[in-house]
């Protein structure tokens, strides 16, 4: 039984042995996470570790903050890492998008390139906003509620790593800005609690296959204090259709259809999306929540160069209703079943999005991808030509490859072999974490074939995740 498996059946409750569907050893990259482990505890001397990467494969910055394991009471008693990438040319930041991963070694690895997503970063940069990856170093013998519980620590950390992002990247606004919550699993468990913790401070919400709040119903965990503000926050309830039933994940579809009917009983803007194709894994609910979290982003951020941070309330009247096992969605003010009973949706958009993704768990898409910009072609002394280049991932399905042309004939794409193994190909691949893999790739491509003096012309296209092209981009010869 996998370590990831095994912290996914303490945080949901149950027992049961067998591994999640889809899931795979990570015994293969062993070497690797084990040099990561070291640095990292080589770090520990330090306390807290800022750094500013620049040399990442997008138009932004990154930062990254450490803080060790605490032995003092009420405080996190786990490592963890917050790495943050800002986009360039913003003056002001008016949010933060947190990715919270789930529980497990596994599950925190995965972590580690949240913030180096671009698809994500591709909905940040839209709305100026930061992307946030946390990364706790939890062993799988521990309790992941450790962490996932943010009353037990890893919330003041959370704003601790906000206020060092905040001094050292000179976004002295990070310190107020609202978030918008992911969560997968136990990052889900995280994003409920906080969101009866800082209300006002969440502009929306993503429960991927968790909640905690079947297990405060329980008291499992202390129930917490629900302020009128948290049913006033969207959020969308994401669990994979095959949890339910299921032996180990049952407790994620149930927590789910819980606390949703429980919270539109309150009259929150809630909804349900269940994913025909998955259990556990993330499949490709980014295609879903990317969009919703752009509708929610546009309806209750405030003014553009507003100095106030206060989140807009959402009017209900506008915004679409549908049954939670439905796959039909109807303006708020057609409805006319038990609105209570109706999950909400924020515009027609995300409404036919919806309907999309619950009976195919996907979105389709019909617009290709901008072309990519900064082709480099450089010639090498002894013969072959690399081709270097930038590339913004397209709004609506994110990056899936790179043809590259050489004098209007196909010569190769990048990467060689598309690989899917949780959802679409992507060309940083798609973990069960909806984090990209390791080793992310580069915009590089070499022409090994090429020799000595000969002039070419290359051309490179960017194929987003529905196979649509971009127009392409040339040089030479």
């Amino acid at each position: 039984m996998s370590r990831q498996c095994r912290a996914h059946d303490r945080i949901l409750g149950t027992t049961s042995r067998d591994p999640p569907l889809g899931h795979t050893s990570r015994n293969d990259d062993r070497p690797r996470r084990e040099m990561t482990m070291n640095w990292r505890w080589a770090t520990q001397a330090i306390g807290i570790l800022l750094l500013a990467v620049s040399n990442a494969p997008a138009a932004g910055r990154y930062w990254e903050v450490h803080f060790d394991p605490s032995t003092a009471a009420g405080e996190l008693s786990l490592g963890v890492t917050y790495r943050l990438w800002i986009p360039d040319g913003v003056a002001r930041l008016r949010g933060v998008i947190v990715h919270q991963h789930g529980c497990g070694s596994g599950a925190c690895h995965g972590g580690e390139t949240a913030a180096y997503d671009l698809h994500w970063q591709a909905l940040a940069k839209k709305w100026d906003c930061a992307l946030l990856g946390p990364s706790y170093q939890q062993e799988d013998a521990q309790n992941c509620r450790l962490w996932c519980d943010p009353r037990n620590g890893s919330r003041e950390r959370f704003l601790a790593a906000l206020d060092q992002f905040a001094s050292q990247s000179g976004h002295a606004e990070l310190s107020r800005v609202p978030w918008c919550l992911w969560g997968h699993s136990g990052g889900a468990f995280w994003s409920s609690l906080m969101q009866t913790l800082d209300p006002e401070r969440i502009v929306a919400i993503w429960f991927r296959s968790g909640s905690a709040f079947a297990v405060w119903e329980k008291g499992e965990i202390p129930k917490p204090d629900i302020p009128l503000a948290a049913y006033q926050i969207p959020a969308m309830c994401n669990p994979g259709a095959k949890e339910n039933g299921d032996a180990r994940f049952s407790g994620a579809w149930t927590g789910a259809m819980g606390m949703f009917e429980a919270y539109r009983a309150k009259g929150a803007p809630i909804g349900f999306a269940p994913d025909p194709r998955t259990a556990h894994e993330c499949g490709d609910s980014r295609y879903l929540a990317i969009p919703f979290f752009d509708s929610c982003l546009a309806l209750r951020l405030p003014e553009k160069g507003s100095e106030s941070q206060q989140l807009k309330p959402v009017d209900l009247q506008q915004g679409w209703l549908a049954l939670p096992l439905a796959d039909h969605a109807q303006p708020a003010a057609e409805f006319q079943g038990a609105v209570a009973a109706a999950g909400w949706l924020p515009d027609q958009r995300v409404a036919k999005a919806w309907e999309e993704y619950v009976k195919t768990g996907a979105v389709s898409d019909s617009t290709p991808p901008a072309a990519p910009t900064d082709l480099r072609v450089t010639a090498k002394p002894d013969g072959p030509v690399e081709l270097t280049w930038n590339a913004v991932a397209d709004f609506e399905s994110g990056l899936q490859m790179f043809i590259i042309e050489r004098d209007g004939q196909p010569l190769g794409q990048v990467p060689q072999a598309l690989v899917g193994k949780f959802g679409r190909a992507l060309f940083q691949g798609l973990s069960f974490h909806d984090t990209p893999e390791k080793p992310l790739p580069e915009m590089r491509f070499v022409d090994s074939s090429a020799k000595p003096g000969e002039k070419h012309a290359y051309k490179v296209m960017a194929v987003n995740s529905v196979g649509l092209r971009s127009p392409a981009t040339e040089q030479g010869p």
